[in-house]
């Protein structure tokens, strides 16, 4: 700045499209293909197969890029004509991104003899199914295949009932889980990984999941990551690698790295300076792209006169910061200037809160807005964190702590920023920003660490989670305990904790082990509300630091194969925690170890659970209502079943799961008319409860009011839960849903005079469906088509309206109606229900007994906050299992589940 230069970062030369002029990325990927393949023929060979790939130097072995093409050709023609190993075929090559590396690797790919194929036929393929007879019968493949993966099939919507769609997955990542471990990389022999990746997004492939599929037996040899992201999209990359030694080898069953090609594992191509392998052509490329600014360069008198592309570039002119980038100092300075407090760092002023900002931040100068509007108002900022979208259509993410020192400076900065986000809402072609407010707290150093006693840390901050803070931080029995709530974002936690003394909130990404292990070791015991599928690596962490974890969650192979690092650590993994399963568990193993001990067998055990909404709620024609998204729900009804009934072992397919339901009364609960489903495999809980040897019925089943299943069981006929894409859902023009029921009835949509149904004045058409419903076998009676007829008017499966674009198959057409008609009201409550019985007889002539436990719970209201049965008979039960480990009243170590003595009595007993 000093020496007044003009300074232009050649990333940020774009088109007006907001594509890169300048870039060395073809270079890169070309030289990143050629090194993978090299490498590729070493490995193969070190497991035993001969391929043409051994013939194949890296690329800055040859003069030229033309020469190095002219030898991938070449080994090209040797595959065509010999053919592959068929030990090692198909060979397939997953490419992630479409920019420019991914282009300038397949363009090498290319060179070779190829078919691409599409993502959904990679299961077909790895079959054996897409290849022509011919070479079905060969032992040798004759090409090899690739796939461009793109990020629709990287990941999914969390919730099942929605469709993918980029917009919202670049501005709502968290909305998304990673699937492309699931339906990519389990038929991959090679993933050439060419992407940008923010750590806001999910991982590509985390180590956990690449050591399950090396497990089951993936087909992947190595990876060429030319993006050489460390610790990014591909977990298990710690390190780069030089052109002399460009691979290294992750042994996946030990964990371990190696410098050789030898041994188990998989090799990993990691350079990050591969365009200096094709200096020439890459300089020449470079050269004659920045030739053509030059003029303008040398021209121009002043920053306006440049060309746009190279305004937006330009940073600094003359030695000053251009206004796009005024921003840089400002934040910089609330760097070094404030001292490294561990939470909150604005001592100076007295309230503050955590802005997150989403959106087009650095592009269109909407983070200098920001920052002027908190400045002008007299209030201070600390950027916290900030991850810079790498292209014109990227998000960028920042994360401020905003100061003031009155509550009406801090409140005009919040609304001026909330105005700034909504003036940009409904315009697709304005500058976009979104932005989430988190509470204002008072004085900005937060000790909560530093309290004295017992510490719980919640990752998580849903509605299990407000039930098990309030539980730990009011149990009087034990030393205070002090709780803290950590999401990924902020206000949700900071939610969660509003109102709970010694309770605090904490901004947590869990997939950022270091974020993670630093709030790990500063507590006692780690309770996970997360989905299950994070619970692996958070019980790595744990077992590192010696810190014992609590979940909800099943135990799956993940968690099955800690056990042994645990118990060498010490630490107790306590699982199954919650409602079912938890606290079934524990009323299961009360009942037959009493009648063990007296010396009883257990003839039979059945087991009901169900969550259902209070009597009051159930005012629909299912009596039953969603709490979330109905696509699980649906889905489990789905699934079939087994269980163990008077010595005979039942298989109930998931098609007639709802065909199965029986009526169910219990004799101390005379108002609930009950039905019951089988759940799953109820045979595995008779060898959990020791029990699979002398009970000749084992029964785990789920309730729902009496109908639900039946009118369930018809809906799947008429084919609304089929999730295959519907053509008529495929067009542009939008059907109605009474066009699409007519289809799927096959009903002429007619309209006629009025008659009556059983007293109800009905239409034409209601008549036609009711005759369809018949006529096609899906109810014999015409009492149970009218109730169907209602089901589907309360849905609102039947109007004129035209269905959303985002629904492409009938399954997302009743979830998208189901969510909307059948959520809770504001002041409906929710119920769980839960009852055993167990039968016992006796070897000395004794009577057979017959024992039984009920729970029933209902929602509940305090202080105007909503409480779920749910969510309290979930995060209580992992709350008391936190608390019995503070206590040290676990003596169990390694991944256990509350079956034992030491858990369930002091547990149950709690619970009462």
């Amino acid at each position: 700045m000093e020496e007044r230069v003009s300074l232009f970062d050649y990333e940020l030369i774009v088109d007006d499209d907001g594509k890169r002029m300048l870039a060395f990325g073809k270079f890169a990927g070309r030289a990143g293909l050629i090194d993978f393949l090299h490498g590729l023929g070493q490995r193969y060979l070190s497991l035993g197969y001969s391929t043409p790939f051994l013939s194949l130097g890296q690329s800055h072995m040859y003069p030229s890029l033309a020469a190095a093409k002219a030898a991938v050709i070449a080994i090209g023609e040797e595959i065509a004509t010999y053919g592959l190993p068929s030990g090692i075929c198909p060979i397939v090559f997953a490419f992630t991104g479409s920019g420019n590396v991914s282009q300038g690797a397949q363009e090498i790919f290319k060179l070779l003899p190829h078919t691409f194929v599409d993502a959904e036929k990679l299961p077909e393929l790895s079959a054996g199914k897409s290849l022509p007879p011919h070479h079905q019968s060969t032992r040798r493949a004759f090409q090899l295949y690739g796939c461009v993966v793109t990020s629709k099939d990287m990941v999914a919507p969390k919730d099942p009932s929605r469709c993918f769609d980029k917009a919202d997955y670049y501005a709502h990542p968290e909305h998304y889980r990673p699937v492309f471990h699931e339906r990519i990389a389990p038929y991959a022999s090679a993933i050439v990984n060419c992407m940008y990746w923010e750590r806001r997004f999910p991982r590509l492939l985390s180590i956990d999941q690449l050591q399950q599929l090396m497990k089951n037996g993936c087909p992947l040899v190595g990876i060429s990551d030319i993006t050489c992201d460390i610790g990014g999209s591909i977990e298990f990359v710690n390190k780069s690698t030089s052109i002399e030694r460009p691979f290294f080898r992750y042994d996946t069953s030990t964990n371990l790295y190696h410098d050789d090609m030898e041994g188990d594992g998989v090799i990993c191509l990691a350079v990050d300076i591969l365009p200096t392998e094709f200096s020439r052509e890459a300089s020449q490329h470079f050269g004659d792209i920045l030739s053509r600014f030059v003029t303008s360069l040398a021209s121009a008198k002043g920053l306006l006169e440049l060309p746009s592309h190279l305004r937006r570039a330009c940073i600094a002119y003359t030695g000053k910061l251009t206004p796009l980038y005024e921003y840089i100092p400002r934040m910089r300075k609330t760097m070094i200037e404030l001292p490294p407090t561990p939470a909150n760092s604005l001592p100076d002023k007295k309230y503050t809160t955590l802005v997150s900002l989403c959106g087009h931040l650095f592009d269109k100068f909407l983070i200098n807005e920001a920052l002027d509007i908190i400045e002008t108002a007299g209030g201070s900022f600390h950027l916290v964190k900030c991850d810079v979208g790498q292209s014109i259509d990227d998000m960028s993410y920042s994360e401020l702590e905003v100061g003031a020192d009155d509550t009406t400076t801090l409140d005009k900065i919040i609304d001026s920023l909330t105005s700034i986000a909504n003036a940009h809402r409904g315009d697709p072609n304005a500058a976009e920003i979104s932005l989430k407010i988190g509470r204002v707290s008072e004085c900005g150093i937060d000790d909560s660490m530093d309290k004295v006693g017992p510490k719980v840390l919640i990752l998580g901050a849903g509605r299990v989670c407000r039930p098990a803070a309030e539980f730990l931080t009011s149990y009087q029995n034990i030393d205070q305990v002090h709780v803290v709530v950590a999401s990924l974002y902020q206000k949700d936690a900071e939610e969660t904790v509003d109102g709970i003394k010694n309770a605090t909130a904490a901004q947590l990404d869990v997939s950022d082990t270091e974020s993670l292990s630093n709030l790990v070791s500063q507590v006692d015991v780690v309770v996970s509300l997360l989905p299950a599928s994070f619970h692996a690596a958070i019980a790595r962490v744990c077992i590192e630091l010696k810190k014992h974890l609590v979940t909800a969650s099943y135990v799956d192979d993940s968690m099955s194969k800690l056990e042994q690092a645990a118990q060498g650590a010490g630490v107790t993994i306590l699982c199954e925690m919650g409602l079912d399963p938890g606290i079934d568990h524990m009323l299961s193993m009360k009942m037959i170890d009493e009648a063990h001990a007296l010396n009883g067998k257990i003839k039979a055990f059945t087991s009901f659970c169900g969550g259902l909404p209070s009597p009051a709620a159930a005012n629909n024609p299912l009596a039953y209502k969603f709490s979330w998204s109905p696509a699980g729900a649906i889905r489990a009804g789905r699934n079939p079943a087994v269980y163990k009934f008077l010595g005979e072992i039942i298989d109930v397919d998931g098609s007639k799961l709802y065909e199965s339901a029986k009526r169910l009364r219990l004799p101390e609960l005379p108002a609930f008319a009950l039905e019951h489903l089988p759940n799953r495999n109820s045979l595995m809980y008779g060898d959990l409860y020791g029990i699979s040897k002398e009970a000749s019925t084992v029964y785990r089943s789920t309730l729902r009011y009496e109908g639900f299943s039946e009118i369930m069981a018809i809906l799947a006929k008429i084919g609304f839960f089929d999730a295959e894409n519907h053509p008529l859902l495929q067009e542009t023009d939008r059907p109605t849903y009474r066009i699409f029921l007519n289809d799927l009835l096959d009903v002429n949509n007619v309209s006629t005079s009025n008659t009556k149904v059983n007293g109800e004045e009905t239409g034409g058409h209601d008549d036609e469906l009711i005759s369809r419903l018949m006529m096609l076998g899906h109810c014999k009676e015409k009492e149970l088509a009218v109730k169907i007829l209602k089901t589907i008017k309360f849905l609102g499966l039947h109007e004129e309206t035209q269905i959303p674009k985002d629904c492409s198959s009938a399954f997302t057409v009743i979830c998208q109606r189901m969510e909307q008609r059948m959520a809770y009201g504001h002041n409906e409550q929710d119920m769980v229900l839960l009852h055993h019985e167990v039968e016992v007889e006796y070897p000395d002539g004794r009577p057979t007994e017959k024992h039984q436990a009920t729970l029933l719970e209902f929602g509940k209201t305090e202080n105007g906050r909503p409480t779920t049965a749910m969510a309290l008979t979930v995060g209580v039960p992992a709350a008391i299992g936190a608390l019995l480990l503070l206590q040290n009243k676990v003596q169990r170590k390694g991944v256990i589940r509350p079956l034992e003595p030491e858990i369930y009595i002091p547990a149950l007993e709690i619970l009462e």
